[in-house]
Order: structure tokens, then C-alpha cells, then sequence
């Protein structure tokens, strides 16, 4: 051989076996980061072993001596399956994200920085009772002892970025922070209505987001003031989004319960499915935990050590979003450089500085002012500009949420459950409950008392409308034994016309509220697994009601005549294999776009699409159409069958919403990086969509982003009888079998019981002082 061959073959496979040690040395990195399926682990502070039995679906079953040793076993899982989703959420409420992301990140930890969430959830920790901050030291020592047994190998990520930081305890007061700002989106809404000031009339504004049955209006109302559209609208602009794992798109909820005189059992039954928006790994984790004279099952939150959907062996509950209105905005007025003018005269802003380290690039430094509302939010658009505060409930002082929901893992009655709900005073949220005997709902939270104004819209810093007081506890909603026997929310409001409190002037339209009643009446004889169909549901009330308007349409040729066919005689299911459900949100969307256009608006508003275009066709709402909406709905047919042909084919009759509707679960970081980024995205076909119990809510392109990640029925009669279900999967590992083995069988309506006994063994844990 010649020579110089001989060197460069000599040379290739050095390269060759170098790559190859390379990459053996990286998958046994990765490897060493999944969880073994025996292990033994010391945490300090226990007082006694603790055994823990993982299932073939990897949910763990603890068996702990005490509640506090159960918080510590809670807080080790929870770091063993999901440590980088818990440092994620940490580092974004603390406006952290840029330190390992980059400039990209940068609005968002802006943004943090300015509300404060952490410096108030490390107040909060202070004020807590004694028995609440045992228990998150408690689960802070589990998640540190992870830590300390794993360094950068606690999970794939850290592999890269280095050893987590400890987990202190007001780490995990920050996950209900981030849910109460994200539940609550009305200080948005706010900026919406004051940027269209002046460009819409007052009653098309007002239309813009349709009251809804059940909200009250306060004798004043509040009215945008032309004069700081535009600042509202730039501030608007640059307000993010937060990150795809943690993303809240429009919040909804499904929740329902019957007394012991609708099951075939005799004994209440309870069903519940939060909908947020998906990711990868999912944002629940399932657990079931044994202690003397108690039990706890169902969806814990990484980051968290209570049980916050689920049953402790006496009573059963759930959450929906109430959609009361808990943030204002105030426009202050400058009374000099650096203070701004209150009741009683000039006052100093409230100033802190906030250092923001980039990965790769030098520290931002964020002068944060603050006034007697709130912070000043406006800063982060133009500090020159119209002052604007933002007044938010769960950034209020006192908040003792995380007391309010230990104490609802300990109650044993509906009744001690409606005294735990009075504690959560963050978010507000209607927590349905049932025992052996009864079913009851409770609001939870705090809602202020406005001096004037409904809380639409921005008002004047001057003391005309500010909060005076709080509504909570027994002045909020609530319901214990109905006649009925039944109790029902789907994020519809749940107080009346007449109710004391003034909860909000905005509120989610009753489309899955409607169905759900529709088909409790079908039995007086409920099961579990009835309950579970339920939730699984596709029957898309808002299609059936706007159907008859749709069909009316004339005029079309071709493939939009074509699909309009298609619609006659279709009965609103949402179903995969149908060419229906893809026509009629498409065109739902065109026509909605349009109408705006014709306003001289933007798509980017954020009004409602189905209670909207509802109102739209109703006769009342016709004006938006110049009196006439037929022309338009032709014509939005029209261009929503071009756009389909365009990614499906010409023919109408072999598209399928399937297709275009796919459940997205995407990994926050590992999304953008090549190769991993496939790797760690699960798509596949799913039923349902934004109005349909089985709640798959979409993007512009269809995709499902944000429907029930949990599922939980709950059999009052025997609590070990209860199904449950999350998606993907149990672990937040993207190499772990356990990390998306939930997938398929929570798209198809499956369920699992979360006994006392796993029914196999994949792995074990034993923990020791």
C-alpha cells in the first residue's frame, strides 16, 4: 500500500474509534442520568425509612411514617423523574431563564423581574404557619437529596448546564406565583381595550368580548381614554409569552359531580380535567402516597409537595378557573422625576435594582419602579412614556395558598374542605369537592373590592378606583348539597346576575358546561367509567348552535360547495377520521378574521373566537356584517378551502381533522437543538377541539396545544376505585421508556387505578435518615 494511504487510513480510524469513543462516552452520560430501577438514598431529617414502589407505568406508591416524611419522598420522586422541569420553572418565576438560555429569554426575565415573584414568594414563606414550612423543608431536603446523590447527572440537561442549584423552600411557592399570574389574564385584556380606544366605538368594543350570563356590572363602568391607546398598544406588543413548557393559553377547565342519587353505587361521584397547554414532559405527575390513618392519590405538581388534584381517602376534589378579575391596571400620574402623585400628595417610587446575567453576553441591569398599586410595567416598553401599575391578587401581601391547600390534603369532609378553600387565597378557582355523603363547591382565592369600575380597563391612579378590601371565604361563591344533586363548571361564571360581589365583567363562554348537563341527563345511574367517556367527549356545542347559519350559505362552486356538503348532516363530533371538524374551524377562523378586518382590526386582540362569532350571528351582532353576514361567510369559505387545498389536497372529502389536529408536546430547550429537537416532540393525531369537553386547543395551524394533560374520576364509594390518567408520560427524561408511554392511551380515553398495591414492580426506592 502506498505510504501516504497507509497514514490517512491510519489517521481515519484513529478519528474513527475517537468518535466512537465519543459517543460512547455520551450515551453512558445519558445513561447514567435515568433513574435505576433499585436504589437506596439517605435524606436527612426523616424519621424513619421510607419505602417506594414504582409501577409499570412508573408511578410511584410511597409508604411514609409521617406527613412530613411523605413531603420528602414527594420532593425526592419528583427531582429523580422531573429535576430540569422544576429547575425551568424556578429559574422563569425568578427571571432566571437567560442565565442558561441566552438573550433569547431576555423579555421574559425582564418581565419576572419587574412583578417581583420571587421576592414575594420569599415573603410569603415567612408568613407561613409552622406546620406549612415543615413541610417545604421537608420536600426541599428530598429534592437536595437527589441533588447531592447526582450533581450534573440529575437529569440529561444538567449534563450541559452543570449541577442544579439546592432547592430552598420558597422554590416552591413560586409554581402557584406563576399559576395565579398566568390563570388570570385579564391585565392583557386591559391593554387590549385601551390600544383599540378610540379605533372602535364604545358598544363594539364592549361586543369585542361578549358578557356572558351570571356577570353583574357595576354602576360605573370602566372606559378606556383614547389618550393612552397608543402607549397601551406598544406596551402590549412587547409583553412575552411565556415559555412553550409553562405556556397558559386561554385557561379552561371541566368539572362535575353528582350526589349519591344519580350513581349506580349510592354514593357521590366526581370528575375533573384542568385543561393548560401541553409540553414535554407534561406538567402534572402522578402519585400515590400511604401514612398512617391517610392516603393521597392523584396529580402532584413537580416543584410542589402537596397533592393538588386527587383524593385523600375521605373526600375528592378538583379545580376549574373562575375567571374572576384580580388584576387592575393604573395609570399614575408623574409628579416629578422620580415620584408619582397619590391621594395625599407627591410620593417616591419604590425603586430596585435587578442584575440579569445572559449567557454569553455581558449582565442587563433593570431599574424596577414600583408605586402604591403595583409595579410599574410600563418600563418595560418606554420609561418616558404614560405610567402604567399593574395591581395583581397574587402578588398581594399574606398569600397563604400553599397553608390552604395542606389543609385541603387533611380535611376529611366537604365542609373542612370548603374552610381549606378560604386559605387558598391564590389563585381564585372553583374547587369542587364530594365526600361519602355530598358533593360542594367552593371559590377559592381573593377577589378585591373596587371603590369604582369594573376592571375592564386601565383607570386613573388617583384613588378613584382603587381596591378597598377583599372578598373571600363565605362572601364568594359557593354551593353544598344542591337539590339538584349535581354541580357543574366549565369555566362558565358560577354566581348570579345579582351576586354582592362583583367578580369581573369578563367570563368564559358556557359551551362545555351545556354538553355536560346534556349528558348527565341521559342516566340517573353514573359510573366511573361513564364519567371517564365523559371526559373524552366531542360533541362541539358552539358548531351545533352556529350550524344553521353556516348551512344557509350560498353561492359556492367548486370545493367550497363541496365542503359545505360535508357539513350538512354533521353532528358537531370533532372526531379524527372526519373532513368536518378541519372545514368548520377553518372557516369559523376565516370569518372571525375577517370581521375583525372589517373593523380595522387585528386577529392579534385576543377576543374570544367562539363566543364572538357566536354573537356575530346572532341578530343582535349582524351590524359587524353591514346587517348582512351571508356575503361575508361565503367569502370566508371561500379562502379557508383555498388555504386547506393548499396542505391537503383539492378534494374536500379526503381531508381529515386528524391530520391537521395533532396533540404537540414539545421540550422547552432540547426543542431547538438538532436532532434532539425531533427527538424530543411528540405529535400524533387527536380528537377534539377548542369547545368540546375532550379539550384540544389550537394554534393557526391546528395543532393541539392545550386541553386535559390530567384526568381524574373520582368513585366516592370506594376512592381505590378512581381512574386517572396524564400525558405524555410519568418521567420528564426524553431517553426514559416512562417518558411518553401515556401518550397514545391518554388520546384514546384509557385510565389507570392508583390501588394501594402496584399490580407489577419496575423499580424500587428505599430512603433512610
Amino acid at each position: 500500500m502506498n505510504p501516504l494511504l497507509r497514514v490517512t487510513a491510519r489517521v481515519l480510524a484513529a478519528i474513527g474509534v475517537l468518535v466512537l469513543l465519543l459517543a460512547a462516552l455520551v450515551v453512558g452520560a445519558v445513561w447514567l442520568t435515568i433513574p435505576g430501577g433499585h436504589q437506596t438514598a439517605s435524606v436527612a431529617g426523616l424519621s424513619g425509612p421510607v419505602d417506594i414502589t414504582y409501577d409499570a407505568d412508573w408511578v410511584p406508591r410511597i409508604r411514609a411514617g409521617s406527613e412530613q416524611d411523605a413531603a420528602a419522598a414527594i420532593g425526592f420522586v419528583h427531582a429523580r423523574d422531573r429535576m430540569f422541569q422544576m429547575e425551568l420553572m424556578r429559574r422563569a418565576a425568578s427571571g432566571r431563564l437567560s442565565e442558561i438560555a441566552g438573550p433569547a429569554t431576555l423579555p421574559i426575565d425582564r418581565m419576572m423581574r419587574t412583578l417581583g415573584l420571587r421576592q414575594h414568594a420569599v415573603a410569603d414563606l415567612a408568613a407561613l404557619p409552622a406546620d406549612t414550612r415543615a413541610m417545604l423543608d421537608a420536600y426541599a431536603r428530598g429534592v437536595n437529596a437527589w441533588i447531592d446523590l447526582k450533581g450534573r447527572f440529575a437529569a440529561p440537561e444538567f449534563l450541559v448546564l452543570g449541577a442544579p442549584e439546592p432547592w430552598e423552600p420558597a422554590d416552591s411557592l413560586l409554581w402557584a406565583k406563576t399559576m395565579g399570574l398566568w390563570l388570570s389574564m385579564n391585565w392583557r385584556q386591559e391593554l387590549s381595550r385601551q390600544a383599540l380606544a378610540g379605533r372602535v366605538p364604545a358598544a363594539m368594543l364592549d361586543q369585542l368580548w361578549p358578557s356572558q350570563s351570571g356577570v353583574q356590572s357595576p354602576d360605573a363602568m370602566s372606559k378606556p381614554s383614547t389618550r393612552f391607546a397608543a402607549a397601551a398598544s406598544r406596551l402590549a406588543s412587547v409583553l412575552p409569552q411565556f415559555p412553550a413548557a409553562y405556556t397558559m393559553p386561554p385557561s379552561a377547565s371541566n368539572e362535575w359531580a353528582v350526589d349519591g342519587r344519580h350513581t349506580a353505587t349510592g354514593a357521590p361521584l366526581l370528575a375533573g380535567d384542568p385543561h393548560l397547554g401541553f409540553s414535554f414532559p407534561g406538567i402534572w405527575y402522578l402519585v400515590r402516597v400511604d401514612m398512617p390513618g391517610r392516603v393521597l392519590a392523584g396529580a402532584t405538581a413537580p416543584g410542589v409537595p402537596s397533592l393538588v388534584l386527587g383524593h385523600n381517602g375521605k373526600i375528592a376534589w378538583t379545580f376549574t378557573t373562575t375567571g374572576a378579575d384580580v388584576q387592575d391596571i393604573f395609570i399614575e400620574t408623574a409628579a416629578g422625576p422620580n415620584q408619582y402623585q397619590t391621594p395625599e400628595g407627591p410620593r417616591p417610587f419604590a425603586v430596585r435594582e435587578e442584575r440579569i446575567k445572559v449567557r454569553g453576553q455581558a449582565d442587563v441591569v433593570l431599574m424596577v419602579r414600583e408605586t402604591r398599586h403595583g409595579p410599574v410595567i410600563s418600563d418595560l416598553d418606554h420609561p418616558d412614556g404614560p405610567v402604567m401599575a399593574v395591581a395583581m391578587g397574587n402578588l398581594q401581601p399574606n398569600d397563604i395558598a400553599a397553608a390552604g391547600l395542606l389543609a385541603l390534603n387533611r380535611a376529611a369532609t366537604v365542609e373542612q374542605a370548603g374552610a381549606a378553600a378560604a386559605q387558598i387565597s391564590s389563585p381564585v378557582q372553583n374547587l369542587l369537592v364530594a365526600d361519602a355523603r355530598t358533593i360542594g363547591l367552593f371559590v377559592t382565592g381573593r377577589v378585591p373590592i373596587r371603590k369604582a369600575g369594573d376592571g375592564s380597563a386601565p383607570v386613573p391612579g388617583d384613588g378613584s378606583h382603587d381596591w378597598v378590601g377583599w372578598a373571600a371565604g363565605e362572601q364568594l361563591p359557593h354551593s353544598v348539597a344542591p337539590p339538584s344533586g349535581r354541580l357543574v363548571n366549565a369555566n362558565e361564571p358560577v354566581w348570579a346576575p345579582e351576586f354582592p360581589v362583583f367578580m369581573g365583567r369578563d367570563a368564559f363562554g358556557d359551551w362545555r358546561a351545556r354538553r355536560i348537563r346534556e349528558m348527565l341527563e341521559h342516566s340517573e345511574r353514573h359510573t366511573p367509567a361513564g364519567f371517564a367517556a365523559m371526559q373524552t367527549d366531542v360533541v362541539n356545542d358552539f358548531a351545533r348552535q352556529v350550524l344553521p347559519a353556516l348551512l344557509a350559505t350560498s353561492g359556492t362552486i367548486g370545493a367550497a360547495e363541496k365542503a359545505l356538503e360535508l357539513l350538512r348532516g354533521w353532528d358537531g363530533s370533532a372526531v379524527m377520521d372526519s373532513p368536518a371538524p378541519l372545514i368548520f374551524n377553518a372557516w369559523m377562523d376565516a370569518f372571525y378574521a375577517a370581521v375583525l378586518r372589517r373593523a380595522g382590526l387585528s386577529n392579534g386582540i385576543g377576543a374570544p373566537v367562539s363566543d364572538f362569532v357566536a354573537s356575530v350571528l346572532s341578530p343582535a351582532g349582524a351590524h359587524w356584517c353591514d346587517g348582512d353576514c351571508a356575503p361575508m361567510l361565503r367569502d370566508s369559505l371561500i379562502a379557508a378551502v383555498t388555504d386547506l387545498s393548499t396542505r391537503f389536497g383539492g378534494d374536500p372529502a379526503a381531508w381529515r381533522w386528524g391530520d391537521a389536529h395533532q396533540a404537540l408536546f414539545v421540550h422547552p430547550i432540547l426543542r431547538s437543538i438538532p436532532m434532539l429537537g425531533s427527538f424530543t416532540t411528540i405529535s400524533l393525531p387527536s380528537p377534539g377541539d377548542d369547545d368540546t369537553l375532550d379539550r384540544g386547543g389550537t394554534n393557526a395551524l391546528f395543532q393541539s396545544v392545550h386541553g386535559a394533560a390530567y384526568r381524574g374520576v373520582y368513585d366516592l364509594a370506594d376512592l381505590d376505585r378512581s381512574l386517572f390518567m396524564i400525558t405524555p408520560g410519568q418521567s420528564g427524561n426524553p431517553f426514559s421508556a416512562h417518558a411518553r408511554d401515556f401518550a397514545i392511551r391518554w388520546r384514546d380515553g384509557a385510565t389507570i387505578m392508583l390501588g394501594p398495591a402496584a399490580a407489577s414492580i419496575s423499580g424500587t426506592v428505599r430512603l433512610t435518615p
